[in-house]
């Protein structure tokens, strides 16, 4: 059974399918864009992750005719109502400028106390089928936000981020500082996905059925 992954990003595509493998479903194949035929790059307008994510994993669907997961994530903070959120990539206007996005949140939260600097990390993946089945989930990655950054591995706001696991060992590093292992064994990307390991069974079994 194959699946498209609505990405080209190497992290995502082995993330999912290192889970799947330790789920004993490695039968599945998982299919970036790259190895489908082009199509347009939908717009995601949605208002919230989850909008975004079946934005996505409905134009993999209508496109490709394959079962598609797709994800929307970003950062949640509290003291700002739960921004940047869906406008996490472009928070600072530019999309993709995440030393200008890491400037202007610092800034934003630079008089804001310690204990009130609680953030998390946000992902929604969604999961279409041809016949139009649907299912959402969410991974939540809690912690706080720094002051300044530390660690130069990860990407985006990794730097400014310290999870709620670090702070209960002591360690109190970043994710920025944390090995791409670490990360992504705890992240909130593996959270949202593991809970699709049912639901991909379940495709599976059907599909061997249907043979």
């Amino acid at each position: 059974m194959k699946i498209l992954v609505a990405s080209n990003n190497a992290k995502k595509l082995k993330e999912l399918a290192t889970i799947l493998d330790h789920a004993g479903l490695s039968s599945v194949e998982v299919v970036p864009l790259s190895a489908v035929d082009a199509y347009p790059e939908p717009v995601e307008d949605g208002r919230t992750f989850a909008d975004n994510a079946l934005i996505k994993a409905r134009a993999g669907v209508v496109h490709t005719g394959l079962v598609t997961i797709a994800d929307d994530s970003g950062l949640a903070v509290d003291e700002l109502s739960g921004m940047p959120g869906v406008l996490s990539a472009r928070w600072s206007g530019s999309h993709g400028d995440d030393q200008a996005n890491n400037d202007l949140l610092l800034g934003q939260m630079a008089h804001v106390p310690d204990e009130r600097r609680q953030a998390a990390f946000v992902s929604v993946c969604a999961l279409v089928t041809p016949d139009g089945y649907e299912h959402v989930v969410e991974g939540r990655w809690p912690g706080r936000l720094l002051r300044e950054e530390h660690g130069v591995n990860g990407f985006g706001y990794d730097p400014l981020f310290v999870p709620a696991e670090e702070d209960a060992a002591g360690t109190a590093r970043s994710s920025a500082e944390m090995s791409p292992a670490e990360k992504n064994a705890i992240s909130h990307r593996a959270r949202a996905l593991a809970q699709l390991v049912p639901i991909i069974a379940e495709l599976v079994e059907k599909s061997e059925a249907g043979k």
